[in-house]
């Protein structure tokens, strides 16, 4: 068993002190926020996350967790300390280090020799440097830093810690990163001991990929529209290719939440700080940021001015099985309407009390039907499991007009048409296929007057 600290009792750092306390370990969580330490000292996570409240029970119980606001008490005789603090985005999108600098002065005075410092937060390129030093000047006792980069997926980080694809950790000091793997006790998967550097840009690499893979497939949506073609089996044939893979190829309204949005933005602002000209990762946020403006288009499409229309938003959090609204879609999409004159509906299965908070200006609905009562449109924004499983002629019947925006492609476009619905996915055909319409395509000659030009096939 080895005594560890975790600062930050974020998603990020209660899911790392949790899981570390299964394998075993003796953990303490230090947050600086005394009302998130009260409310985790009785037993409440300040957070939706699957799986999480009962873990926490069990290593409660078993008194191998402990939650803490004072140093004092949380770093001496710990052998590892990891850093999970919030790094949020400047203006410029530069990540803000105020509170990872804070921690490494906090501390430094008061380590124990041979203490292990992990970076769990995602943090710039030389961040572990930084510490490093910061560290130095507070302390005379030897000590080791670590980049070990969390790849913990919200809605299932509890599985991705037991259960990692990979695990990176970076160190001037090889033997120092061997006793971090150890604490995660034995895994079934490749485990990287590189430079402090390379495990921090992995991290962010890994997540610029990530989102351009969305962002692209949202690209190739949009030429669907036009053109005709179905993105979702554009996807499926992509990712019956090995070199490919199916993964992060699901059109939709985009990318949001805490990490993809921050982690471009300051990779983009690292890679122009150092002389790159990141025009790809530029390429890949203006494409996201379109997304949301689709929505809008589609919305006028079929309903002409926005002002006074009531529209039903189909989810809040930025993604299924969490209750984060950090940069969710459908905060862009709150504000796009607003400026519309639109009155604005909600549902979401888990994040209402958060929306409360934070979206105090909308109309919070028990559940979909009532958000779908003398609505002018429904935009599904959060592919939910519960959304699949709507009685949509009961939806229908409550709406004033039937109108749908699948935001998520997430029904099937001619079970809402047979269900009375005018429905709009992202890159799917209008009603009418082109295939339903190919005999009036002749192909094989030149265009004439008879003959569409691929300007003029229906979208």
């Amino acid at each position: 068993m080895t005594r560890i600290c975790v600062i930050g009792a974020g998603y990020v750092g209660l899911v790392t002190g949790a899981c570390l306390a299964e394998r075993g370990h003796d953990v303490v969580c230090l947050d600086t926020d005394t009302a998130k330490v009260q409310q985790l000292r009785a037993g409440d996570s300040p957070f939706y996350e699957p799986g999480l409240d009962e873990l926490l029970v069990q290593v409660r119980s078993s008194g191998r967790i402990r939650f803490t606001h004072n140093y004092a008490d949380a770093i001496p005789g710990a052998e590892a300390v990891f850093i999970a603090v919030n790094t949020p985005s400047s203006a410029e999108g530069q990540a803000d280090l105020m509170a990872v600098r804070a921690a490494a002065r906090d501390l430094g005075p008061l380590l124990s020799a041979d203490t292990v410092i992990v970076n769990k937060s995602t943090v710039p390129i030389g961040t572990g440097d930084l510490v490093a030093f910061l560290i130095a000047q507070c302390t005379r006792v030897p000590f080791s830093v670590v980049s070990n980069p969390e790849f913990l997926r919200e809605g299932s980080a509890v599985h991705d810690f037991r259960h990692p694809d990979r695990l990176v950790l970076g160190s001037r000091d090889p033997e120092a990163a061997r006793r971090v793997a150890a604490l995660y006790g034995p895994l079934d998967c490749p485990i990287l001991i590189t430079d402090i550097r390379t495990a921090e840009m992995i991290k962010y690499a890994s997540n610029a990929y990530l989102a351009t893979r969305i962002s692209f497939i949202n690209e190739i949506a949009a030429v669907c529209e036009r053109l005709g073609a179905d993105v979702t089996e554009v996807a499926r044939g992509m990712g019956y290719d090995q070199r490919i893979g199916p993964q992060f190829l699901n059109a939709g309204i985009g990318w949001g939440g805490s990490c993809f949005p921050k982690d471009v933005r300051a990779l983009i602002h690292m890679a122009a700080a150092s002389g790159s000209h990141p025009q790809l990762l530029r390429a890949v946020v203006e494409i996201n940021h379109d997304q949301r403006l689709g929505v809008i288009q589609k919305l006028k499409h079929y309903l002409g001015s926005l002002e006074g229309r009531t529209i039903t938003l189909l989810g809040l959090s930025f993604k299924p099985n969490t209750d984060d609204l950090r940069n969710a879609p459908s905060v862009d999409l709150i504000e796009l309407l607003r400026q519309e004159g639109c009155h604005i509906r909600a549902y979401d299965p888990v994040a209402l009390e958060r929306a409360r908070r934070e979206l105090p200006d909308i109309e919070l609905c028990a559940d979909a039907y009532a958000g779908a009562r003398d609505a002018d449109a429904l935009v599904l924004v959060t592919e939910w499991e519960e959304f699949r499983r709507l009685n949509f002629g009961t939806l229908r019947r409550l709406m004033r007009s039937p109108l749908v925006i699948d935001g998520r492609n997430l029904f099937e476009p001619t079970v809402m048409r047979q269900s009375g619905f005018t429905y709009a996915g992202i890159g799917r055909p209008a009603a009418l296929a082109v295939e339903e319409r190919a005999d009036e395509f002749a192909y094989g000659g030149r265009p004439n007057a008879s003959e569409p030009t691929f300007a003029s096939m229906p979208a």
